[in-house]
């Protein structure tokens, strides 16, 4: 019995004993709780009240919509359409970004093209910067997204504005194209504090237009902060900065001019410039082949990359700004212009033209071995005399025709806003001795410079330099600089400026020399080389045939049925109209195309007709006058536009020339085959 109760007493001392222990413990854990929460809300309050507002508001950038381009008349170039796009965020997506892709392929389509260029893209992307998976989502397969959007934690539907070009191939060396942001211009951003302003923009101008005027044509970037749950489902808009859009651009160029000149060189390899010489307007820019720059938006596929990049034909080249030709007879004008201002020879004095000009044993002959007998300066250029020009060549000296001629734009960056222009070659001493290296080669020899005076030779020049000094001699020496954007609008005011509205030089030129060579190439058009293709012109133009070969013949016989197509002359013409009042100034090339007279000189004929139509002469009136007017309403002159794109640095070709014809390869003829015989 005694036992018994001894037995009952000591449980209960165990279970008061535990009760108690469990009591200290529990207050311990409450003290502990209340310490911590104490701790949170008062030592740590500012902190995490701080962090918990970041973690409930999110920044979303606004891009802004792309400045669109338009020709002259108001015809769009390029433009901006809505457009439903999927993008993926690293950061927010949960397990492999492959089974992300099969999920998703089971609601929207996703091609093999679509997935490789988003992976590429993907791994090369940082965290949190979003990635396009895919783009031109139709009505259907947005909504149908966006019903199931939370089951694809990281990825986001968007609609957002992409580029468009409507003209397709059509001025598209012009216009450039914008592609997606890559590494490096990310790089470039962040070196020149522009990362801010490209936030949530997925793409950026690459070439042409798009690329010399991204900074007009991006706008700004605006801001949205946002209130978002948990989960990042958006709850009310807290504030908002609005983008502002990019300006647009009216460029110079006339559409139906360009097209038509596009339309002459189909199933050509060539370039043609035109430039209004009075303003230094570019009313049509010709590179053929062309491509559809639509292609390059998103990033182009392998297959038209492999099309466009291993044709034989380089559709990819802008002609006229990066491909270097010897210009031909085109030159002769400026020679004589050249030699008249320096007093080597008067316009009338006749030089012996029996087929050849002979210099240290050397014969150059005329083209197709045509006699001209005594010829004066006028009629060297109507007929294109090569003996009469090689015999200048005799007389002067290589570095005073260089230093002329560059006062017109040859071997020299005229400015144009594209990037990516050539400087070519205009020859001098200096320029040899740092081309070559063995002193031998570095000698200037006279009979080199024979070559240059009938622009063959060491001459190199781009398709746009023979344009602007075709367009600077048609302008009494006024060198106005080349350019595309003619506009600038404002697209929130209307408001507008011109780029360029002053002369950068004038060339001081002698009236009656200028008279001398300018009634000479009259004579081309009226007489000579030129006059079948102008033959029932209601205007009066100027111009030069002229034909470049592309390798010595060596003393054959010229047939250009027996030569390879791609081994045949160039041909080339140069003109203005109308004479007394310049309009328009046009240089030419088609490559391997023959003669300058029968394949070059019809095409400016065209041209020249559709521009000097009377109709669209006094269209082009009223609309400069009604211009006039609304810039003089704007107080003259509209606020400050950021100025004109400085010139892209041109590569430094100088030292890596194109190979030469030796001194006495002799120029092709304008008309007829050729007979290249020492």
């Amino acid at each position: 019995m005694f036992e018994f109760r001894k037995t009952g007493q000591h449980q209960r001392q165990i279970v008061l004993l535990r009760a108690w222990v469990a009591g200290i413990f529990a207050l311990v854990c409450l003290l502990l709780l209340v310490g911590r929460l104490w701790h949170l809300q008062v030592v740590r309050y500012d902190n995490l009240a701080a962090r918990a507002d970041q973690n409930r508001i999110t920044i979303v950038p606004i891009p802004p919509r792309r400045g669109q381009v338009t020709d002259r008349h108001g015809e769009i170039m390029a433009t901006n359409l809505r457009d439903y796009t999927l993008l993926v965020t690293r950061a927010q997506i949960q397990g492999k970004v492959e089974d992300l892709l099969d999920r998703l392929r089971e609601l929207v389509y996703i091609s093999d093209g679509d997935e490789r260029k988003f992976l590429r893209a993907y791994q090369q992307s940082g965290r949190y910067a979003p990635v396009l998976l895919r783009n031109n989502l139709n009505d259907v397969e947005a909504s149908w997204f966006a019903v199931h959007a939370f089951e694809f934690p990281g990825v986001s539907l968007e609609a957002r504005w992409v580029r468009a070009y409507p003209q397709h191939e059509s001025a598209a060396h012009v216009l450039g194209f914008v592609g997606r942001i890559s590494e490096e211009d990310q790089q470039h951003l962040e070196e020149t504090g522009q990362e801010g302003n490209y936030r949530g923009t997925l793409v950026m101008g690459k070439k042409g237009i798009e690329k010399t005027w991204e900074s007009m044509l991006h706008g700004r970037t605006g801001v949205e902060e946002l209130e978002v749950t948990a989960t990042g489902r958006p709850v009310r808009e807290l504030n908002r900065t609005d983008p502002i859009p990019g300006a647009n651009l009216e460029l110079s160029l006339d559409t139906g001019l360009q097209q038509l000149a596009e339309a002459q060189f189909a199933g050509r390899r060539g370039a043609l410039v035109a430039i209004a010489p009075h303003t230094g307007e570019v009313l049509a820019f010709v590179s053929s082949p062309s491509f559809d720059p639509n292609l390059f938006i998103d990033g182009i596929d392998v297959e038209n990359w492999r099309k466009l990049n291993d044709s034989p034909d380089h559709p990819l080249i802008n002609r006229p700004l990066y491909g270097t030709y010897p210009i031909g007879s085109t030159y002769k004008p400026f020679v004589a212009m050249a030699a008249l201002e320096m007093g080597l020879r008067g316009a009338q004095d006749l030089i012996p033209d029996p087929g050849y000009f002979e210099l240290a044993g050397q014969r150059f002959r005329n083209a197709g071995g045509a006699v001209y007998g005594p010829t004066n300066m006028r009629r060297a250029i109507a007929v294109s005399s090569d003996t009469y020009f090689f015999s200048l060549g005799a007389q002067m000296d290589i570095d005073a025709l260089h230093d002329f001629s560059q006062q017109f734009g040859f071997g020299q960056i005229t400015g144009i806003d594209l990037d990516g222009e050539r400087r070519g070659v205009l020859p001098s001493r200096a320029w040899k001795r740092k081309t070559y290296k063995k002193p031998e080669q570095q000698h200037w020899y006279q009979g080199e410079t024979v070559s240059v005076t009938v622009g063959q030779g060491y001459n190199a020049f781009t398709l746009l330099q023979l344009a602007q000094a075709t367009s600077v001699l048609a302008n009494d020496g006024v060198y106005m600089r080349p350019h595309l954007v003619r506009r600038i609008i404002d697209p929130l005011t209307g408001r507008f400026s011109y780029p360029v509205q002053t002369p950068q030089y004038t060339i001081p030129l002698q009236p009656a020399n200028l008279k001398v060579v300018r009634d000479a190439m009259v004579d081309v058009i009226n007489k000579g080389t030129a006059r079948r293709a102008f033959e029932g012109a209601p205007y009066q133009a100027a111009g030069k045939t002229g034909t470049a070969q592309v390798f010595s013949l060596r003393g054959a016989k010229y047939k250009a049925h027996a030569v390879d197509e791609r081994l045949r002359d160039h041909a080339l013409f140069m003109a203005y109209a109308p004479v007394d009042d310049p309009q328009i100034a046009i240089a030419l090339i088609v490559e391997n195309g023959g003669w300058g007279a029968s394949v070059a000189a019809p095409i400016a004929r065209t041209a020249f007709d559709y521009w000097l139509n009377p109709t669209r002469v006094a269209q082009r009136t009223l609309q400069r006058q009604a211009e006039q007017a609304a810039y003089q309403t704007m107080n003259a002159v509209a606020p400050p536009v950021r100025g004109m794109p400085e010139a892209a640095p041109a590569p430094d070709d100088d030292a890596a020339p194109e190979p030469a014809p030796p001194p006495d390869a002799d120029t092709p003829p304008e008309d007829g085959a050729p007979e290249n015989t020492p």
